[in-house]
């Protein structure tokens, strides 16, 4: 090619891939084994002591890994990526390069159900404390801010309410505090929003969602922005500190902008070992070749059935960021042009029974706990992925009683409006 950089389709065809060198094998081949051949002693050791780049054992890294990793890092435009088994174990081995025992992150309160879960509960046995943020009050982030705070981490489109997260207002609390800004990309993929471009440090995905996109594979991935500095104030001792188990290298000093990447890598997945399995790779780099079709097709879809429910007199609220009279729209024009994504919440004036006899109506939208995939999907949280939480945490995070959530798949769309008509009348 020439010199000019690919277009965004285009990336998410080639980045990463190139023919295979032993067989000629135009898609990436599924590398299937556990470890790998070293050339001699000294080249084992280089690369144990991260003096060389290679393969050692797949629960480190993967040819086939290797290939997503750089397709999204190149498709958020990050330094470099880390791939883990779902989007849970990113999260937890992005905070444990960040926090030690004691210290805080502050989060957005609306968050997908298991974050929160994840945040409040299990992350207690590590020490790790949480505190919670209004995404629509931005001086409540700036207000949650101590010296223990050690990150910032919120969705650019939250789940499930499918409300716009303002990126750069918070990322100028962030960099104010001094702390990394960590962004959940899931439901936006990048080809919606791309949260490096306003202000994130760190992205994160559920690869299982969108960026997969056919429901057959779980999959997590770190994006690093190669934006922050980790030596700075001594605040993040995995990276700027010299490592014992590295002949006391600093990581910092020694990857630079993408040091944070390596730490996940070398650190969290070599110790902690959510490791992605190669075929899982595979399926969701095929599904990624098709991301901006599909992405554009949910967008179109979700914008028509949301209009539709904003006029049937058995719906109270739709909140979609896509519609003209949403509290969200003017954020979602200026993060999300290209449409304002695939899953949203609305409320029935039935309350609580009403949600729950809905879903249990539809006939082509499937009733789980997923989203992102090309069909779509139908959810009632307050009943099932919210369930953990009280009353009033659920209306705060956009899952009350009377809340039904959509993931609007690639169908007809006429198709998708009849079985809600059907549902709804019924």
């Amino acid at each position: 090619m020439s010199d000019r950089l690919p277009g965004f389709s285009t990336l998410a065809v080639h980045a990463g891939a190139q023919p295979d060198p032993t067989t000629g094998a135009r898609a990436t081949p599924i590398y299937q084994t556990t470890s790998f051949v070293f050339n001699d002693a000294d080249h084992a050791a280089s690369l144990f002591g991260l003096q060389a780049f290679g393969n050692i054992y797949t629960r480190i890294g993967n040819p086939t890994n290797a290939v997503l990793e750089e397709r999204v890092a190149a498709l958020e435009g990050g330094t470099a990526a880390l791939a883990v088994a779902s989007g849970h174990a990113a999260q937890v081995v992005v905070l444990q390069q960040l926090l030690q025992p004691g210290d805080e992150f502050i989060a957005a309160r609306k968050l997908y159900g298991g974050s929160i879960n994840q945040f409040t509960h299990a992350f207690k046995s590590f020490g790790w404390n949480v505190v919670w943020a209004d995404p629509d009050d931005i001086a409540s982030f700036e207000r949650a801010v101590t010296p223990r705070t050690k990150a910032i981490f919120i969705e650019s489109i939250a789940n499930p309410a499918g409300s716009i997260t303002d990126i750069e207002a918070i990322s100028t609390v962030a960099r104010k505090a001094g702390v990394p800004l960590i962004v959940d990309n899931t439901l936006a993929s990048p080809y919606l929003i791309r949260p490096i471009d306003h202000g994130a440090d760190i992205v994160v995905h559920s690869l299982t969602k969108f960026l997969g996109g056919h429901g057959n594979s779980l999959g997590g991935i770190i994006v690093d922005a190669g934006t922050f500095d980790w030596s700075t104030g001594g605040k993040y001792p995995m990276l700027s500190e010299p490592r014992p188990e590295y002949h006391g290298i600093r990581l910092q000093e020694t990857f630079g902008n993408f040091a944070f990447a390596i730490a996940c890598r070398v650190l969290g997945l070599r110790d902690l070992g959510p490791a992605l399995s190669p075929f899982n790779a595979f399926m969701i780099l095929t599904g990624i070749e098709t991301l901006p079709l599909r992405m554009q097709k949910h967008c179109d879809n979700a914008k028509a059935v949301a209009e539709f429910l904003a006029g049937h007199p058995a719906v109270a609220a739709v909140n979609y960021a896509g519609l003209a009279s949403d509290k969200y729209n003017q954020l979602a024009r200026k993060y999300a042009p290209k449409g304002a994504g695939a899953v949203f919440t609305f409320s029935l004036k039935g309350g609580y029974d009403a949600g729950v006899s809905l879903v249990s109506k539809l006939q082509l939208f499937s009733h789980l706990a997923n989203v992102g995939d090309t069909r779509s999907l139908v959810i009632h949280p307050a009943s099932t992925t919210h369930s953990q939480l009280d009353d009033a945490a659920k209306v705060k995070s956009g899952a009350g009683p009377d809340v039904v959530r959509l993931s609007i798949g690639i169908e007809d769309k006429e198709d998708l409006i009849a079985d809600l008509e059907q549902a709804l009348g019924a």
